[in-house]
């Protein structure tokens, strides 16, 4: 089932310069490794949030991008806007500093922006666990913020006394109950440049996930909520997953990113595969699919930039799904959407069709139902054996969902051949209205103890 998450939780927003330890302390405070760390300044662009808790008291940690200091990075301009953003959001905010470098003039920088700020700004003053470190702490006190907070992310030291100052700073919660709302979450993949965060953006009707016609922008997977039609969507932007070798050639940054987007899949009920229509299929694509198939998510295919194909002609549609659904075999059973993410144009669709697939996977078939159609099609096309028995399907029962799971009990051990195997899926498909989800099947001998005919 979709799982249920805390909503509405008060925010801790982290900002400071670049390569100060910000994503080493969400990671710490999360006990995660959902922010990336490198030794590269600014390697966190997008904002990520994950729920956080202290002494019972639960929080939702955001990690922002450099905002401030010097940057080569293009995108540089939309971090800040990314950061600026998330601040306004802000219950309590933590201004991480490096107290191996002491107070310089990026700090002051920060410092005149957070004054404004109207949530409580906390200082957290990292990097000291040596003596040199240390005797450079009272250098930040003149920035005016209070408390000061010794601590040494990478180790912990200092973390809990943090912690403990931010839960004095957080507002009361109005109810401290759970909102019990089911949340199905969304896993949007695809190679990069294909249009994913401008598919988020839409979405969400707002700047969320930063665009740009850079591949590779997406680093991080970034979440949001969206709250259509009654239901709740927990939307992952991932970064655009690339060939092995290419992600080899691109060094450790690229390499950590692909690691997180097949955790956002794994995670996720539906993926949203994302397809450039005016390019068309690539091997990737399949081997994206495929990390989806494996971990038993529904999945979407979406045929991105279609307003650019609106000249090949009324029927190119039709042109086009012969040839995807060629190269993408395995995924038959995936519908196909065709959409403009900087237009709009069926964008929509891909909520309406998520929802039909994540209620597909979690679809329980009644079991006198089941064995009264299994019964039929085994009758209509019998399974055939290898040796001289003759393989009869006893009874069937479904024993899981998310996704499907069927198990078959014959008279004789065997397996059931590829195509008959297909045969089977694509009925119970058909039948059952399972479109979109993986299904898995087994096959067992019955027992002569175990249930009867």
């Amino acid at each position: 089932m979709p799982v249920k998450r805390a909503l509405g939780l008060p925010t801790v927003v982290l900002v400071g310069r670049p390569n100060v330890g910000k994503s080493t302390l969400f990671n710490r405070i999360t006990r995660s490794r959902r922010s990336i760390v490198t030794a590269i300044a600014g390697t966190t662009r997008d904002v990520i949030d994950e729920p956080a808790a202290w002494e019972d008291t639960p929080f939702r940690l955001v990690d922002t991008g450099g905002m401030f200091g010097a940057s080569k990075d293009p995108l540089h301009e939309l971090v800040i806007i990314q950061g600026r953003k998330a601040l306004e959001t802000a219950d309590v905010v933590v201004f991480v500093v490096d107290g191996r470098e002491g107070l310089v003039s990026g700090d002051q920088e920060i410092a005149s922006y957070l004054r404004a700020s109207k949530a409580p700004v906390l200082m957290a003053v990292n990097k000291t666990d040596d003596k040199k470190s240390r005797g450079r702490v009272l250098e930040f006190h003149e920035l005016g913020f209070e408390p000061v907070v010794e601590i040494a992310a990478e180790h912990g030291d200092g973390v809990a006394d943090l912690l403990d100052e931010v839960v004095k700073q957080l507002p009361a919660r109005k109810e401290p109950g759970e909102d019990t709302s089911e949340e199905t979450a969304i896993a949007i993949v695809g190679r990069p440049n294909v249009g994913k965060s401008s598919l988020l953006n839409r979405l969400l009707k707002e700047e969320r996930s930063i665009v740009s016609d850079t591949p590779g922008t997406t680093r991080d997977t970034v979440d949001a909520i969206l709250k259509w039609q009654k239901r709740t969507f927990r939307i992952v932007d991932t970064a655009g997953i690339r060939r092995p070798g290419r992600v080899a050639a691109s060094g450790q940054l690229e390499s950590l990113s692909v690691i997180l987007a097949k955790r956002a899949i794994q995670k996720a009920d539906v993926a949203v595969l994302i397809i450039d229509a005016s390019i068309g299929t690539a091997d990737q694509d399949g081997a994206i699919a495929g990390e989806a198939e494996k971990a038993g998510c529904g999945i979407v295919i979406a045929a991105n930039k279609w307003d650019l194909m609106k000249s090949k002609g009324p029927d190119f549609y039709k042109t086009f799904d012969d040839e995807l659904r060629r190269q993408l075999k395995f995924l038959d059973y995936a519908p196909i959407l065709h959409i403009s993410a900087a237009t709009g144009e069926r964008a929509q669709k891909v909520l309406e069709a998520v929802d039909k697939v994540a209620a597909a996977r979690s679809r329980r078939v009644p079991t006198g139902e089941l064995n009264r159609f299994v019964q039929q099609i085994t009758a209509e096309h019998p399974p055939k054996s290898p040796g001289k028995r003759a393989v009869r399907v006893l009874y069937a029962a479904q024993i899981g969902t998310e996704p499907p799971t069927f198990v078959f009990f014959t008279n004789v051990a065997t397996e059931f051949h590829f195509s008959y195997q297909r045969y089977l899926v694509n009925r119970l498909r058909e039948k059952f209205e399972l479109e979109g989800t993986p299904i898995r099947l087994h096959v067992r001998r019955r027992e002569k103890k175990g249930p009867k005919d």
